[in-house]
């Protein structure tokens, strides 16, 4: 006999306590061992933030799904409000400047055609209580990726900005030049969507599958359901990497004072790029004259 959800994790107040201590170990952990990109980042602060949040936009959810999901245009404004916070957390994730919201189109273009591909083959009905959750997790893993892949590749363009400008020396393109650069880094985003998928019922059993079990659902049912969201969320994920690859390569991603650094950092950009042209060159006169 299958447990019930209520018989899972109850909800009274050893529930409350226990995620408190959890909440103050994260955020102990992350200040202990000084876990943050900088000196001025604080990630215990940000996880303490999280965990609040979590709690009261969980707590306005509960007592609101009900009622939306019953209602179509109340389903419709739920989904749009979950892309637009998606978009707003990715975008601010990557830059703090205007082009932020250019994250939609990463998002828009995974998720957009794997709703509409289940909702036209009738596998998911226009139903609040199936597409909002379904919606939800493909939004979810687009949002991850495209976080990752914006930070990763103008991490390594601002790393390694003297090979790009290499590059363009060489006579490519400034978008080829950079997407050399960018591309391989940003496809570290793939990562945890494909170990997920490798390792799911040897090391994890995702919430789809087991939310299904406690439901009632047969195994099989269940499986091929968790199947599904994984294999769709390497596509989403996939062509989430790729539209971020291409913004961020052809510039409409970018970080504030993008090229418009000082007299010192211009002085070492070029010192860079004239030690990189002149490595290319000593490797390309050495080829031509070695012994044939």
């Amino acid at each position: 006999m299958l447990a019930s959800g209520a018989s899972l994790l109850p909800v009274n107040p050893t529930l409350g306590v226990l995620l408190a201590v959890l909440l103050v170990v994260a955020a102990g952990a992350a200040a202990l061992f000084r876990l943050a990109p900088d000196s001025g980042t604080g990630r215990s602060r940000q996880i303490l933030t999280a965990g609040l949040r979590a709690t009261v936009q969980l707590a306005v959810v509960s007592a609101l799904i009900t009622w939306v999901i019953h209602h179509a245009v109340a389903t419709v404004a739920f989904i749009l409000l979950m892309f637009a916070v998606a978009v707003r957390t990715a975008g601010r994730r990557i830059t703090t400047d205007e082009t932020w919201w250019k994250t939609a189109a990463p998002i828009a273009a995974g998720v957009a055609p794997v709703v509409g591909a289940l909702l036209l083959t009738g596998l998911v009905p226009v139903k609040g209580i199936a597409l909002i959750p379904i919606t939800g997790i493909l939004i979810g893993g687009a949002l991850t990726a495209t976080v990752l892949a914006g930070r990763r590749a103008l991490d390594e363009l601002e790393l390694r900005h003297g090979e790009v400008e290499a590059g363009m020396a060489l006579g490519l393109l400034e978008r080829e030049a950079r997407m050399e650069v960018a591309r391989p880094a940003a496809s570290d985003a793939l990562l945890p969507g494909l170990d997920q998928t490798r390792t799911v019922g040897l090391v994890t059993l995702p919430g789809a599958f087991v939310g299904m079990l406690l439901g009632g659902a047969d195994p099989l049912s269940a499986g091929a359901v968790q199947l599904f969201v994984l294999i769709a969320l390497m596509a989403i994920q996939a062509v989430a990497v790729a539209v971020t690859v291409e913004l961020v390569t052809r510039g409409q991603l970018h970080r504030p004072g993008r090229g418009s650094g000082g007299t010192a950092e211009r002085t070492g950009r070029l010192d860079r790029l004239t030690g990189s042209v002149k490595a290319v060159l000593t490797r390309h006169r050495s080829r031509r004259r070695a012994p044939r």
